[in-house]
């Protein structure tokens, strides 16, 4: 155990909180101001069929436009037919989509984060910090970044919601009339799910099939409550999966947190070997400091009892 990862406080003083996220982020600055050099040296690995942009594009007007034509018109009143129950279900799935949740979890840890002193931390500790910003930093990033374009989409489009089905009709496009019953299209619930999916995908690949079924419920509750059509749902989800995708990519030529394979896929840097190295060093100073804090409390009694017994000699 490394004498600096007892005397590095994990909570710091709130003095020191403002001058130590200043020095951290000007150590991120000059990270990625040099990772662009490598990215610009770094071999280019091109983008397999199926994955570039024109066929991402091929895909999204293929899946959606079937949708629209051949699911969107019955989906309403199939909906309407099922049993209540089938949407109370789902009305408590849906509530993954919610981008808050995640945005407050992700941004509030790497806000904490950017106030440790990691480099005076040995070297698993340090590691696992770093690797914890940047995924973090990454699920927040495109969380927000691709909500926000789903967002503007939505303006732009002006779909009108299922609820107004009956009034006018599943394929009601009226761009840029900036009201709430006219922004299904794409649904931001699935933006996001498509985006939390991917990233969880590219950073725990094993775990991407579970993730990737989870992830098609909790898009696919956005119809069942009612809020969108097939269509926006599709939409969506391909919104969030690509943002987050090239995203990942754009990172991987720098390095930073995946990296590319020999056959161009995209990998985390840090694989499960490490990962689980600096989560035992870290639950190692945690037990560490967990004793000495037990030790000194139990000296702190053992000084009152005593006092308290002198008081009663006298």
């Amino acid at each position: 155990m490394d004498r600096n990862d007892l005397d590095t406080p994990l909570l710091p003083a709130a003095r020191d909180i403002p001058s130590r996220m200043k020095r951290n982020l000007v150590r991120v600055g000059a990270l990625l101001s040099g990772r662009r050099v490598r990215a610009r040296r770094a071999e280019h690995k091109p983008l397999r069929p199926g994955r570039r942009p024109q066929d991402i594009v091929a895909f999204a007007l293929l899946t959606v436009g079937l949708a629209i034509v051949l699911l969107d018109i019955p989906s309403t009143p199939w909906l309407r037919s099922l049993p209540p129950q089938y949407r109370n279900t789902f009305s408590a799935l849906t509530d993954i989509g919610k981008s808050d949740w995640i945005l407050i979890s992700t941004g509030v840890i790497c806000l904490a984060l950017l106030t440790l002193e990691a480099r005076r931390l040995r070297f698993r500790l340090r590691m696992g910090v770093a690797a914890a910003w940047t995924y973090l930093g990454f699920l927040f990033y495109t969380v927000a970044a691709s909500g926000l374009l789903a967002i503007v989409l939505k303006w732009c489009f002006g779909r009108a919601r299922p609820k107004l089905y009956e009034e006018l009709g599943p394929v009601a496009f009226e761009p840029f009339i900036f009201h709430g019953a006219h922004t299904s299209f794409p649904s931001g619930h699935s933006t996001t799910v498509g985006a939390l999916a991917m990233a969880l995908a590219l950073i725990f690949p094993a775990w991407r099939w579970l993730i990737g079924v989870v992830a098609f419920w909790a898009a696919f509750s956005r119809i069942m409550v009612g809020a969108h059509y097939p269509s926006d749902v599709i939409a969506g989800t391909l919104l969030g999966v690509t943002f987050t995708y090239f995203s990942a990519r754009y990172l991987a030529r720098r390095r930073l947190g995946f990296h590319f394979t020999e056959a161009g896929s995209i990998r985390p840097i840090m694989g499960p070997v490490s990962a689980g190295a600096c989560l035992r060093a870290f639950g190692s100073v945690l037990r560490r400091r967990s004793g000495l804090l037990a030790g000194a409390q139990s000296a702190a009694a053992g000084r009152v009892d005593t006092a308290k017994d002198e008081g009663t000699g006298e």
